[in-house]
């Protein structure tokens, strides 16, 4: 019977075929020896005559193995199954020369199969972290990265992290992210977040626990709003009154910083002290009069009621009878002589008033119209008579200046009064306005000019002066009227345009432009906020402006609606800062307006301040410009050499504090700056260096590469970051460096710099560095300030604010410049073409093509032959 089921076995049932290669049903799989326990390996094929394991190549002995044989129900077919164990002797024993390996292998009459490799390894788990977390103290609402890198392990360990004692799950709590090295992110310090964090790594052989780490998130004191002042000590005289704030918001937790500064002011106060009236003296007796009455009277002046005091009691006129021999009649008819005289002096009066006033009529009739007086001409199509009139094949009617160096100048042309009805242009073949004609009139102009100490002497008695940086190195300033002018902060793209008749006639107003750095004010950001610009306070606050003044200053966001939030924010007498303005929706007050461009931004405001521009990201796509800069010593003593790599925002303003801090350090520049677009992913930027000549030099750093966190970059709060390489040339003669160094975002894009060059050689800075268009004059005050003449300007805007027929008017002009995205802003303030005039001013000072301008505003006019129809009468 044995022998008749081995054969049954052996001889697969009618139906099946006899030629069938072995498959297998069960493979072996790989396994971790656990300390010193066996682990079995097991394998099952069919149809199969004979089955064996196969490890390292070598077959194991038929005795170690334990095989079972048995038929498939389905298709009768023999199947066998077999199992072997492995010892951690046996795996140790080619520790080091190849992983340890199993195979099995089958046979049927048709022919082998074998199965995969099943790899059999020991399993264990360091005691040791590569690193820990360490304790920190953070201010609330910072990010903070905890770092962790599990001991070395097989399987490797997973982690986990724990906060006093408790399991840390990202996915219950959004402000907590655990990155793909382990790291433990909290994306805002929040109080509850101060405890004790443990990294906790662990694998089947055992389970680790870092040392704790304590975190302390601290709040720095801040001081409440001032109370009311109190009422005067005293009711009458000097005395003193005071108010008192509190350092309560937020007050100071965790050892967090006390408020600075005073918590109780005083201040002199008087209050009037009341005065009670008191009489004067009688005056005399009157003479008898025709009633023969006569009478006096007295005054309450003496001293007179004031500060609430009571006023005089008794009468103010005493009358008594005359006695009889006092007593006279006037001869009749001498009142009515008296007032017949009276008559006669008010008309001779009034008769001459009207005549003075008719001759100053007649004299202004006779003169030039105030307005265009006080501009001075300004610029434009007027010839001076001291300047050569430019050469008739190459016109260029808005860029001819005046000299304005004297206080009185002489001018040929014409002028359309603006009383005699709207200013029209009169457009020849090709230019905006033709050369006027003969005519002479005296203009004064006087552009007041401050000295700089004695502007920072009396900008120091102000008490905003506290709030200004020291020193004049990043700030401009000058004295302004009517006319206007503008202030540039050299080599940083910010500048302030205050257009004519932004300032109120008869006023003078000091106005300063001023680049903060980062550390010198207090910006709070919250979420993923993040600054996108420079920090620029233009005043003095307060200052009343009947039209909109233009700040320019650069930023280095890629905007798009779909991934940012961008706001413009304003700090207020407080110090707090307030949202006054979200780009891209509609602007909830008529002070403030923002044109957002590839690389600086123009703020319209008429009230001075400090502004600043903050973007929050909506989703991991938005990014930021970084712009990656490479400098080293010009000279190298020492074998020891330094390559430093700054990470900066992409504006010019932060560029051009990395050159002045690299010119004190004797650095040189080393290729040209390249642009990364770091994205909010949370993750850190990554810099390497590669392809050195080993030969001749070698890196210092320990690690393969350098990391700079994501919060220190995405904040904005710290312009500019840098990593140094370190390295070291093996001889002295060694001149020439070439190497790569990449820069990359984990799990980004990434850039390279090639750098080959000569130690030995003193680079200078390269002159691209300092921006063709800058002006070294900090403050251009009155027509020098504009490109687009004064006159022109006005008789523009005459004739394109009216509604136009078939649309010559300013709209088409916004059209054609590109500006048509602004219209609503335009509509809003009294002239809209003024205000596109100066968007260009500030756009294209000092290079800008008047010319295409001209070509612009030409193609507006001839949409409409009659809006330009101009008569020599009109003029």
């Amino acid at each position: 019977t044995g022998a008749q089921q081995s054969a049954t076995v052996a001889n697969p049932a009618s139906g099946a075929s006899p030629d069938l290669l072995p498959h297998f049903q069960l493979e072996p799989e790989d396994v971790y020896i656990v300390k010193n326990k066996a682990v079995s390996l097991a394998c099952r094929a069919t149809p199969a005559t004979q089955i064996y394991f196969k490890c390292n190549g070598e077959w194991v002995h038929q005795g170690d193995h334990v095989t079972q044989h048995s038929t498939d129900r389905s298709t009768g077919l023999p199947v066998m199954e077999v199992h072997i164990e492995v010892t951690r002797q046996q795996v140790e024993k080619i520790f080091g020369l190849e992983e340890y390996w199993c195979q099995c292998v089958a046979w049927s009459s048709s022919g082998t199969t074998k199965s995969q490799k099943a790899f059999v390894r020991i399993a264990y788990l360091r005691k040791n972290f590569e690193q820990e977390p360490t304790a920190r103290e953070v201010s609330i609402e910072q990010g903070i990265v905890l770092p962790c890198r599990p001991p070395e392990g097989i399987p490797p360990a997973e982690v986990e992290w724990l906060r006093n004692e408790e399991l840390v799950d990202p996915a219950l709590d959004a402000n907590v992210y655990v990155t793909p090295e382990h790291s433990l992110v909290l994306r805002q310090a929040r109080l509850a977040d101060t405890a004790n964090y443990t990294c906790v790594a662990k694998n089947i052989v055992a389970r680790r626990r870092s040392s704790s780490a304590a975190i302390i998130v601290y709040v720095n004191g801040g001081w409440s709003t001032w109370t009311q002042w109190s009422g005067c000590s005293t009711s009458c005289g000097r005395g003193w009154q005071k108010r008192s704030r509190t350092c309560t918001n937020p007050t100071p937790l965790n050892g967090g910083a006390f408020c600075e500064g005073q918590n109780v002011q005083k201040t002199a106060c008087t209050t009037l002290c009341p005065v009670d009236g008191a009489w004067s003296e009688w005056s005399k007796w009157s003479e008898c009069g025709a009633e023969c009455t006569h009478w006096r009277s007295r005054e309450c002046s003496e001293p007179a009621p004031r500060n609430g005091g009571r006023d005089c009691h008794g009468p103010e006129l005493d009358t008594r009878n005359c006695t009889s021999e006092l007593c006279t009649h006037a001869a009749p008819g001498a009142e009515d002589v008296a007032l017949y005289v009276g008559l006669v002096a008010v008309a001779v009066c009034l008769v001459l008033l009207l005549l003075v006033g008719v001759l100053m009529y007649c004299r202004k009739k006779g003169g030039l119209d105030a307005d265009v007086a006080d501009s001075s001409i300004l610029t434009a199509g007027f010839q001076p008579v001291s300047i050569k009139p430019s050469k008739a094949d190459n016109p260029s009617l808005l860029t001819i200046q005046p000299d304005l160096s004297t206080t009185t100048m002489t001018y040929q042309g014409s002028l359309c009064p603006r009383q005699d009805g709207p200013a029209k242009l009169q457009l020849p073949n090709g230019h905006l306005l033709s050369p006027l004609g003969a005519g002479r009139h005296t203009l004064h102009h006087s552009s007041p000019a401050a000295e700089g100490a004695d502007f920072m002497a009396r900008l120091s008695t102000q008490s905003y002066f506290r709030s200004l940086p020291r020193g004049t190195n990043n700030m401009a300033y000058g004295t302004f009227n009517f006319l206007g002018g503008r202030l540039m902060i050299p080599n940083t793209g910010i500048s302030l345009l205050i257009p004519p008749d932004a300032i109120p006639r008869g006023k003078i107003y000091e106005v300063y432009l001023t680049l903060h750095k980062q550390e010198e004010v207090r910006l709070p950001l919250a979420g993923c906020q993040t600054l996108l610009s420079p920090i620029v306070s233009c005043g003095p606050p307060g200052v009343l402006l009947t039209r909109p003044a233009i700040l320019a200053m650069g930023h280095c966001v890629e905007a798009s609606a779909e991934n940012w939030s961008i706001r413009l924010k304003k700090q207020s007498c407080e110090g707090t800062w307030e949202d006054v303005l979200q780009l891209g929706a509609e602007p909830c007050t008529e002070l403030y307006y923002c044109q957002l461009e590839a690389q600086a931004c123009y703020v319209f405001t008429e009230q001075l301040g400090r502004f600043a521009l903050v973007g929050e990201s909506l989703s991991m796509a938005a990014s930021k410009r970084l712009k990656l800069v490479l400098f080293a010593p010009a000279a190298c003593p020492s074998l020891e050499y330094n390559i430093r790599v700054y990470c900066l925002s992409d504006t010019q303003d932060v560029l051009k504090e990395v050159i002045q801090l690299e010119k004190q350090l004797g650095g040189q520049l080393i290729g040209a700056p390249r642009v990364l677009h770091f994205k909010d992913s949370y993750h850190n930027l990554r810099l390497s260096i590669h392809d050195m000549p080993s030969s001749l030099w070698k890196s210092k750093l320990l690690a393969s590469y350098q990391e700079i966190p994501f919060y220190h970059i995405w904040s904005g709060l710290q312009p500019f970051l840098h990593c140094t390489f370190t390295l070291e040339r093996l001889s002295t003669s060694t001149c020439e460096l070439a190497c790569k160094i990449w820069v990359w975002q984990v799990e980004g894009d990434g850039q390279s710099f090639t750098v080959n060059f000569n130690i030995a050689k003193d680079t200078r800075f390269s002159d691209w560095l300092i921006p063709d268009n800058e002006v070294a004059t900090p403050a251009l005050v009155g027509p020098s300030a504009f490109k687009i003449p004064f006159l022109i300007r006005q008789k523009i805007i005459s004739s394109l604010d009216p509604p136009g027929t078939r649309g010559a008017d300013w709209r088409t002009l916004a059209q054609k410049l590109n500006l048509d995205s602004h219209l609503s802003f335009f509509a809003s303030k009294p002239s809209p073409t003024a205000m596109i005039l100066n968007l260009w001013e500030a756009r294209h000072f000092p290079n800008g093509n008047l010319s295409q301008l001209a070509a612009a505003v030409a193609e507006v006019g001839k949409q409409d032959g009659a809006l330009f129809a101009v008569s020599e009468a009109e003029c």
